[in-house]
């Protein structure tokens, strides 16, 4: 079998993103192949740090280049830290959003464009996903599934940014089809489930 296979899951908030990273897990189990799941940002006790400065509430004031920025940082430490060791011995990554996240939510939700690509040209080291999935959803859908009073500062956004955040992963598919797998997140829990393991056939080679 294939191993050093680094897969990232994306999609708006509310998306059901947790349900299937818990299903690509048994996926890999079930193959007895070596995996690990991680997110984004976090993974790491500084990344967890950084992701708690990102998400709170609190913090409205935050500068919108100052938020791409820590997102790269946490990033950075991730890469380096967990990503790039796991890779290089040979395990599986499942990771909760990546560099994508970024594009889409700094480059198209906050309109920052470019920069967020070359502000992580650094933080990611070379190490692009092989695999990624974008579980399509309406984004006003989408947060309605969202328990009120848990959102975090992001989720607490307008909807306008919200649908350009969605914009963004639209454009990104299309740019990158070979690698980006669009999940329709209108299906059912199973169908969607499905839809991603027979995806996943094809890239772990039996």
């Amino acid at each position: 079998m294939r191993n050093a296979l680094f897969i990232t899951i994306e999609g708006p908030d509310g998306a059901g993103k947790s349900t299937q990273i818990a299903n690509i897990e048994k996926y890999f189990q079930d193959k007895g192949m070596e995996y690990i799941v991680t997110r984004e940002p976090g993974g790491t006790k500084i990344g967890e740090m950084i992701r708690e400065i990102i998400l709170d509430k609190n913090n409205a004031e935050m500068d919108d280049l100052t938020e791409a920025m820590l997102y790269a940082a946490s990033r950075a430490q991730h890469v380096a830290q967990i990503i790039k060791p796991a890779l290089e011995e040979g395990k599986v990554v499942i990771c909760d959003r990546f560099i994508d996240s970024s594009i889409a939510y700094q480059g198209y939700g906050r309109g920052l464009g470019d920069a967020v690509l070359d502000i992580n040209k650094y933080a990611v080291e070379g190490f692009m996903p092989d695999l990624t999935f974008v579980i399509n959803i309406d984004p006003s859908f989408a947060k309605t599934r969202i328990k009120k009073g848990t959102e975090d500062r992001v989720e607490l956004e307008a909807d306008d940014f919200h649908k350009e955040v969605f914009r963004g992963y639209v454009e990104l598919e299309k740019q990158f089809p070979e690698r980006i797998k669009a999940i329709d997140g209108s299906k059912t829990k199973e169908d969607i489930c499905k839809q991603i393991y027979d995806i996943l056939d094809k890239y772990v080679v039996k």
